[in-house]
């Protein structure tokens, strides 16, 4: 599990945190406000990352592959996007008490 550090402590103890992520393989998730902005893990890491992004991509372009849209198919679907695109949204009504 990543610790979780603010971006003032990255900032005072970066040189701290790259050790602990080169020798011990500790991850780090760097916060702002209380909110995930990056990630501190070993190139290790980001790199197996990257591997399965770059299979699951492939394996989503082969089932792509096999389930081929007809050009008549794909023009209904534009066509029926297209139309609920243009119907004005309907507003929601007010509750009276």
């Amino acid at each position: 599990m990543a610790e979780k550090v603010s971006t003032i402590d990255v900032r005072q103890r970066i040189g701290d945190l790259l050790n602990r992520v080169s020798l011990r393989h500790d991850e780090f998730v760097i916060e702002r406000k209380g909110k995930a902005l990056a990630a501190l893990v070993p190139i290790e890491r980001l790199e197996q990352m990257r591997r399965f992004a770059r299979r699951h991509a492939l394996e989503l372009l082969e089932q792509q592959k096999q389930n081929t849209v007809s050009e008549d198919q794909a023009l209904r679907v534009a066509l029926e996007a297209q139309r609920s695109a243009r119907k004005p949204a309907l507003k929601p009504r007010r509750r009276t008490k």
